[in-house]
C-alpha cells in the first residue's frame, strides 16, 4: 500500500470520510491519515463536524416557536 500524499487526501477527504471513494483510495488515504498527524488532524475535525451537523438536522423546534415563526412568515408575505 503506498502513501497517497497530503494534496491527495485532503481533496479526497470528504469523500473518504462518506465511504464515497474507491477501495483503493480508501486504503491509501487511511495509510496516509494513520503516518500524517496534520491530515488526521483535519480528518477529526472534519468527521466531528459532519457528526455535529447530522445531529442538528434531526432536531426540530418546538412547536409553539414553529408556530410563530410560520405566523410571522405569513404576516410578512401579506404586507410585501
Amino acid at each position: 500500500m503506498s502513501d497517497c500524499g497530503c494534496d491527495k487526501a485532503k481533496r479526497d477527504l470528504e469523500e473518504y470520510l462518506r465511504n464515497e471513494v474507491c477501495k483503493t483510495s480508501h486504503q491509501d488515504i487511511s495509510a496516509h491519515l494513520e503516518n500524517c498527524p496534520t491530515c488526521r488532524d483535519e480528518a477529526l475535525v472534519a468527521r466531528t463536524l459532519t457528526d455535529v451537523v447530522a445531529r442538528a438536522c434531526k432536531e426540530s423546534a418546538p412547536e409553539e416557536l414553529r408556530e410563530q415563526v410560520l405566523s410571522r412568515l405569513r404576516a410578512a408575505q401579506t404586507t410585501h
